[in-house]
């Protein structure tokens, strides 16, 4: 059974920095590509950054460009997102989503991502 489980969100003041780790297992064949989603209250769920397995490339919504940083180990099945300089506007719950479809390149498209895991609050006060 695939399985996701984040975590690492919380409380942090605008400027500060919050690491998010996604943790998957029950992939019996190729570790899948990893996504983080964020969804804000009244808005759609948007892509915030993917990393695509094995070569480890990323990508990255606009709006967190140069402030947060996505990596993964998988010997132990976790993506991480290291978020710096969060703002106020960076507020919602993060997803992380695997999918196996596309040979391990990702995508910042959730229409495409299989599996989800049940999302971590990150508030950033102002």
């Amino acid at each position: 059974e695939v399985q996701l489980q984040a975590s690492g969100g919380g409380l942090v003041q605008a400027r500060g920095s919050l690491r998010l780790s996604c943790a998957f297992s029950g992939f019996t064949f190729d570790d899948p590509a990893i996504g983080w989603f964020r969804q804000a209250p009244g808005k759609e769920r948007e892509g915030v950054s993917c990393i695509s397995s094995p070569d480890g490339s990323t990508y990255y919504a606009d709006s967190v460009k140069g402030r947060f940083t996505m990596s993964r180990d998988n010997a132990k099945n976790t993506g991480y997102l290291q978020m710096n300089y969060l703002k106020p506007e960076d507020t919602a719950v993060y997803y992380c989503a695997a999918e196996t479809l596309s040979g391990g390149n990702c995508v910042l498209n959730k229409m495409v991502y299989e599996y989800w895991g049940q999302g971590t609050l990150v508030t950033v006060s102002s």
